[in-house]
């Protein structure tokens, strides 16, 4: 991990890549790496109930002292997680069994794992040391079984198997859910025993300790419980002109080609083995947005947010890279050197109307989008609005740059190595260049599908801004078409497929959202 820090630091500082984002994502990295205390510990507290069900087991007990390694791995929450993340592909008793045989196998080689790391260390002869545990590995404090059954392609779920654990032997079923220690401290009441009725949230365990949270279990509040993502959007909007989308409309059609790319990777992840869920977050990778990929992951794949996030913002940061190749090879030299005619000048009314249209239209058909919607164009109407200087300034510069700061460090202290080093995050950056990609393509092909109609040829350069990094995939449609003609100026035409973009992807996330929360 110190040596991927090493390259977010170098494409930061030595290339300039996105360095307001990387830096800080780099540096939680960092710290996410290091034996930390008072930086990401958790205040001992209530252990609740995750699911409404039976306590099945318990293995802990009153005034037991409970400790955590500095540094904490992070475990299955539901055994059946712990192999695969799949259906089953076939709906046949055959398929059922084998997929049973296959967990049986594996639970037992994970829970025989977590009784040799969480046994206590012998540090001299005779003494036993509790409150070391080198390998970052919680100890397991209880077992809640859902009391709803399992249907359908996961029916197999519903069957049982006996296991060894801490010189006791387990009933288990692969939807079992496990409760693992979060934060150092006292065991101070159990509230349950085993085979009692327990609701979803209720305190199973009562945890007490002198010390207090780590400064950033409060900070990255703001990203569990969402308050970052949509405060960046509302410092977007009032540094976005809406002017070139609103002077041409048709370039949502642009912003809308590119979600291509996010529907293009969901189906290669799931194609591969991720869910729906994490496909979809996967997938918002495409759309070239840090805040909506967070929003959207810490939703539905809160597991997968840091390989996510980092893949979202380091593509961002290499849009320079990623999108000419793709724009030389899908246009020829006299596409490149069309120029459009100049925008119309819109009016302090117009943009005012439209912020409040969006609002309308996109919260009334994605309501799960309205926390960024309604962000965004908050933000822009305080801009447009000509009334409102000093909260457009403190939305502009100020209040984006504190919280670009805490998401940024945020995310990257969600970066331990058992996150990251993994199969999982190599094929989320690769699905990641993947979805960058389709996302430049499908503008491109889409804005030359246009031309094919239109008296007034667009050139397709500008398509490939219909991702919304905003505003380096505008620039970059500008650069390329100066390369082949100088004289050629496409900055504020790019803009338009830019800003639909961050709307695009906006619905598409908030659709995702609404569709697959509960699976």
């Amino acid at each position: 991990m110190w040596v991927v820090v090493g390259v977010l630091f170098y494409l930061a500082v030595k290339h300039q890549f996105e360095p307001l984002l990387l830096i800080p994502i780099a540096f939680g990295a960092l710290l996410a790496n290091l034996p930390t205390f008072g930086v990401v510990n958790k205040p001992a507290g209530p252990i609740l109930s995750p699911e409404t069900g039976i306590v099945e087991y318990i293995f802990t007990s009153e005034q037991e002292n409970l400790s955590t390694s500095r540094v904490i791995k992070d475990q299955y929450d539901t055994l059946w997680r712990i192999f695969s993340d799949e259906k089953v592909r076939e709906n046949t008793a055959e398929a059922k069994n084998a997929k049973f045989a296959e967990f049986e196998t594996k639970v037992k080689e994970y829970l025989a794992k977590i009784e040799r790391e969480t046994a206590p260390k012998v540090k001299e002869e005779g003494k036993v040391d509790l409150s070391y545990k080198g390998t970052g590995t919680p100890k397991l404090l209880a077992i809640v079984r859902p009391d709803k059954p399992m249907e359908g392609e996961r029916e197999w779920m519903n069957k049982s198997c006996q296991v060894e654990f801490q010189g006791r032997k387990l009933t288990i079923m692969p939807n079992d859910k496990l409760i693992w220690l979060n934060a150092g401290g006292t065991v101070d009441k159990i509230n349950f025993k085993e085979g009692d009725k327990v609701a979803k949230n209720q305190t199973i365990i009562e945890l007490t300790n002198t010390h207090a949270g780590g400064l950033y279990h409060y900070i990255s509040m703001g990203v569990l419980l969402e308050l970052f993502p949509p405060i960046i959007f509302l410092g977007v909007g009032a540094l976005t002109d809406f002017g070139p989308l609103i002077a041409n409309p048709k370039k949502l059609l642009l912003g809308g080609a590119a979600q291509f790319g996010v529907l293009a990777t969901l189906s290669c992840a799931i194609a591969i083995g991720f869910s729906a869920p994490e496909a979809a977050s996967i997938g918002i990778i495409g759309g070239a947005d840090g805040p909506t990929s967070i929003f959207t992951s810490n939703k539905l794949a809160p597991h997968l947010m840091a390989p996510i996030a980092v893949a979202a913002y380091s593509y961002m940061a290499l849009v320079p890279v990623i999108q000419p190749p793709i724009m030389r090879a899908l246009t020829t030299e006299t596409e490149r050197k069309i120029k459009m005619t100049s925008l119309r000048k819109v009016s302090k009314l117009e943009k005012l109307i439209f912020c409040v249209f969006v609002t309308i239209f996109v919260i009334m058909l994605v309501p799960d989008c309205s926390a960024l919607i309604g962000m965004l164009m908050f933000g822009n109407f305080i801009k447009e609005s000509g009334v409102c200087e000093r909260l457009s300034k403190c939305a502009q510069n100020e209040l984006i740059n504190i919280v670009t700061i805490f998401l940024g460090s945020s995310v990257g202290l969600t970066m331990t190595a058992d996150r990251f080093l993994n199969s999982k995050t190599l094929f989320i950056l690769g699905l990641g260049v993947v979805a960058f990609a389709i996302s430049t393509a499908a503008g491109i092909l889409m804005a030359k599908t246009m031309n094919l109609f239109l008296k007034d040829k667009i050139n397709p350069l500008i398509g490939s801004a219909g991702v919304s990094a905003v505003p380096m995939a505008a620039r970059v449609s500008h650069v390329e078409g100066q390369k082949a003609d100088p004289s050629n100026f496409l900055l504020m035409h790019a803009m338009g497929p830019n800003v639909a973009g961050v709307i695009g992807t906006a619905v598409v996330a908030g659709y995702f959202i609404s569709t697959l929360k509960g699976l």
